[in-house]
């Protein structure tokens, strides 16, 4: 990777870890109603899915550690009973951050076997050049899948599928079949760039793929949860994709050309998409660089 390549990876994924590591905050929780028995919880960090019921509340992610207590709070406002389930979409601290807290309590957490493994082993970041040290034992997924598993909670069936180096090489997409509706983790940004975890095994591709495998199966009616941004449905799934890859073929194409980086981001190759999409965790010249990164990568 060339001193530009690498200064502007860097940039990216220190801002990226900033809002996804490192916060002490603690920010009110927000309860969207999506279905009967389920709602969304925006707060600090990733969107939280709620599932209640005869059987007890399920969350999906559980946002940062300091949040723990405010997402709990918000649960209990939905169902006062304690939570049985936390399903970890990806390993990310935005998403996993109270999985401590919640394993604590009892609380039994699932998720894709990548995630098991990136928590339970310190991590090393080359572009950071920084080591994230393992987590407690009690945040680790104590169920996990290769492919997929299936939760039969709440009269409600809960498949969650794996999508394959999307995001992180560790995404899970959990879907609440009879609440039609599904909770997309990092695989979708609704309203701006994503960040995709290059070092972590993301690719553009699998993130286009996670996109498309969504929008084969929703309908008009089906409530989208993404990992950031606000509650959607499958037109702005839709747009997200689109967006994707058009970022793809435009870096492949410069790539093809023998365009170096810094040439190609200096023609703001992205203007077009900035206005919509531009206001978020990364600037069109980051998610440029993680994609120029991925393609450059596998040719």
């Amino acid at each position: 990777m060339n001193h530009s390549v690498l200064t502007l990876a860097v940039g990216a994924l220190a801002l990226f870890s900033a809002q996804s590591y490192a916060t002490d905050a603690v920010v009110p929780i927000q309860t969207i109603a999506v279905a009967p028995g389920l709602s969304m919880l925006i707060g600090s960090g990733g969107n939280v899915a709620v599932s209640t019921g005869k059987d007890g509340p399920i969350i999906v992610d559980d946002q940062y550690a300091p949040q723990a207590p405010a997402i709990l709070a918000a649960a209990k406002a939905q169902q006062d009973a304690p939570i049985r389930f936390v399903i970890n979409t990806h390993h990310h601290g935005d998403h996993t951050g109270g999985n401590e807290a919640f394993g604590n309590t009892g609380a039994l957490i699932v998720a894709h076997d990548n995630v098991r493994t990136r928590l339970s082993m310190a991590q090393f970041s080359k572009m950071l050049n920084r080591s994230t040290p393992a987590q407690p034992a009690l945040a680790w997924p104590v169920v996990t899948f290769t492919e997929g598993v299936t939760l039969h909670w709440n009269d409600e069936t809960i498949r969650i599928v794996h999508a394959p180096n999307a995001h992180t090489d560790g995404d899970g997409i959990v879907w609440f079949t009879k609440a039609n509706a599904v909770h997309c983790g990092d695989t979708f940004f609704n309203g701006f760039y994503p960040f995709i975890d290059v070092e972590s095994g993301g690719s553009i591709a699998g993130m286009i793929a996670a996109a498309d495998g969504v929008l084969a199966a929703v309908n008009a009616d089906t409530h989208i949860i993404p990992g950031h941004g606000p509650l959607a449905h499958a037109p702005e799934l839709l747009a997200f994709r689109n967006m994707l890859a058009t970022v793809q073929t435009r870096v492949a194409t410069a790539i093809t050309a023998g365009t170096t980086l810094e040439a190609f981001n200096g023609q703001n190759p992205l203007a077009d998409l900035d206005a919509e999409w531009g206001d978020g965790f990364l600037k069109a010249d980051q998610i440029v660089t993680l994609v120029w990164q991925d393609i450059s990568a596998k040719r």
